[in-house]
């Protein structure tokens, strides 16, 4: 587990709440041995409340409750549909019924956390109330946290749409994988209702009456070019008390929630921090030299590094410097490769763009623990707690039991594509 020491420069105006529960007044501590219920539960609620606003990837799971006294073990449940009552009733007979057909999927929920620590100068000269302010940023640290953990369950679906790109006469072309993805795969109008009629086909139930998308503001900007008069925004809904977290607008009935968190996939790290070299010098020749512009350091690979050279498989065996100048050794030789030619590691698009996911999601498609009831606790250590005998430190932290589980693939899909940013774009 991390922590963090909180330094003397978090201050603003207002008064100093320390760890015992007792407050800075007129240069003196009241006494108070703990928090009184009434502030722990004003700060529990501001922990969820601050750490909801980033819970983008939850809100639409099926939630269940942690689990107390139960083990580490929690249960989804999924229900059958029935099927079609096409048998004539008898008239004054009871027809003998039907049973629901329930199953359940059970995983195993894991522990999250982080605290920072306080002083006791800084309770004393600080003028901020720290508890609340270090509460903040802990609320958005836990917030991005366990959106995460809900983010890598639910884009791991095998349920996959890779959006086509379009060749210079705008004639649709097929890819079939992520590595064909280019930033030339913007998402269009057309592969919205493409996914809203794949979830129409197997009668995956609406969220509310619409299905919904989490899409990156990359990828949502690339859209509303395309969709023009068809985005209908925010801005204009009839009721603007039922937009969802996040909620930018409507497009053929699907209803799009923006996140910075959306999967973003990039090419994986090949040395030193880079996902992605530059051919210095052109190759015109069989070699398995190349040299590179960015500058490495001397290294030979225990394994080979999977890599795209110019569009194409091969690895990296080592890397020698010379004069400042770095040389990569491929696995397999090269016979042309122009100055400027792109080597990144895979993961991505061969030629080095990031791969966009937005999820398409229909209702009860994944199941996620509740951050109510247990699952997000804020925790308060007061000075003197621990290996601590001069009473320096305290602590602020949070707490937090999670897990994630897809449960009906059909009704999420997760589509591929590349963006206008997608040369440039982090991923996460």
């Amino acid at each position: 587990m991390n922590f963090k020491k909180i330094t003397l420069n978090f201050f603003a105006a207002g008064d100093v709440l320390n760890t015992t529960g007792g407050t800075l007044e007129n240069g003196s501590i009241t006494n108070s041995d703990a928090l009184s219920p009434e502030m722990k539960t004003f700060y529990d609620k501001t922990l969820i409340t601050l750490a909801g606003a980033n819970l983008v990837h939850e809100q639409f799971g099926q939630k269940r409750p942690i689990p107390k006294n139960g083990g580490k073990t929690i249960e989804f449940r999924k229900f059958s549909k029935l099927p079609k009552a096409m048998k004539a009733i008898t008239e004054g007979v009871t027809p003998s019924g039907n049973k629901l057909n329930v199953s359940s999927v059970s995983c195993t929920v894991d522990q999250y956390g982080d605290y920072v620590e306080q002083t006791d100068m800084l309770e004393l000269t600080a003028v901020d109330n720290t508890i609340v302010e270090a509460t903040k940023e802990l609320a958005a640290q836990a917030g991005l946290t366990l959106d995460t953990v809900v983010r890598n369950e639910i884009v791991g679906g095998t349920n996959v749409m890779y959006v086509p790109t379009l060749d210079d006469k705008d004639r649709e072309q097929e890819v079939t994988s992520r590595a064909d993805i280019t930033a030339d795969c913007k998402m269009r109008v057309k592969d919205v209702f493409k996914a809203a009629a794949e979830l129409k086909a197997v009668n995956a139930p609406k969220i509310n009456g619409s299905y919904v998308a989490i899409i990156h503001p990359y990828v949502a900007y690339d859209l509303m070019q395309d969709a023009a008069e068809q985005w209908i925004g925010i801005q204009k809904y009839a009721d603007p008390d039922k937009i969802l977290r996040g909620e930018i607008g409507t497009l053929g009935g699907v209803r799009f929630v923006e996140s910075t968190e959306a999967k973003v996939y990039g090419p994986a790290e090949i040395a030193d921090g880079f996902s992605r070299f530059t051919v210095k010098t052109a190759v015109s020749s069989s070699t398995t030299s190349v040299v590179v512009n960015e500058p490495l350091t001397a290294k030979t690979f225990s394994t080979p590094v999977p890599v795209y050279v110019d569009g194409a498989e091969n690895t990296i065996t080592a890397i020698s410097v010379s004069g400042g100048t770095a040389t990569i050794t491929l696995g397999t030789a090269v016979t042309s490769l122009s100055a400027g030619a792109v080597i990144c590691g895979r993961g991505a698009g061969k030629d080095g763009s990031a791969v966009f996911c937005t999820l398409f999601i229909g209702e009860n498609a994944y199941g996620v623990t509740d951050v109510e009831g247990g699952g997000l606790e804020h925790i308060v250590k007061q000075r003197g707690y621990g290996n601590d005998p001069l009473n320096q430190r305290s602590s602020v932290g949070w707490k937090a039991t999670k897990v994630a589980k897809r449960l009906v693939e059909e009704y999420l899909i997760r589509a591929e594509s590349g963006s206008e940013f997608s040369a440039s774009a982090e991923t996460n």
